[in-house]
């Protein structure tokens, strides 16, 4: 198991776990639209640390980007595996084609 597998577990396992007792459990209970927000702010931390350069910045910034990602699909009762099952089905096909495809 993957450190990214075991992560989404333990998100998975804090979805109605109390909200003070966990930073997880919280956003969880803020709803989707709080989840979202958090990895939109995520997501532009770690596009301002890969503008800057600083390798050390955005791995720490990218890690967020999962993590906050993770949870966003939580609560939306996605998982990880049903992203990679898409990843699989997108595999061998090129870019173009497949975004040509989308409706």
């Amino acid at each position: 198991m993957s450190a990214l597998d075991r992560l989404a577990a333990t998100i998975d396992a804090r979805k109605g776990a109390d909200p003070a007792s966990s930073w997880t459990a919280k956003l969880l209970s803020q709803g989707p639209e709080k989840a979202a927000e958090k990895f939109g702010e995520e997501a532009v931390e770690a596009v301002i640390e890969a503008v800057r350069g600083d390798r050390e910045r955005l791995t720490a910034e990218a890690a967020d980007v999962l993590y906050h990602l993770l949870v966003m699909l939580a609560a939306r009762d996605l998982t990880l595996s049903d992203v990679l099952t898409e990843l699989e089905r997108r595999e061998g096909v090129s870019g173009i084609d497949e975004k040509a495809a989308r409706t």
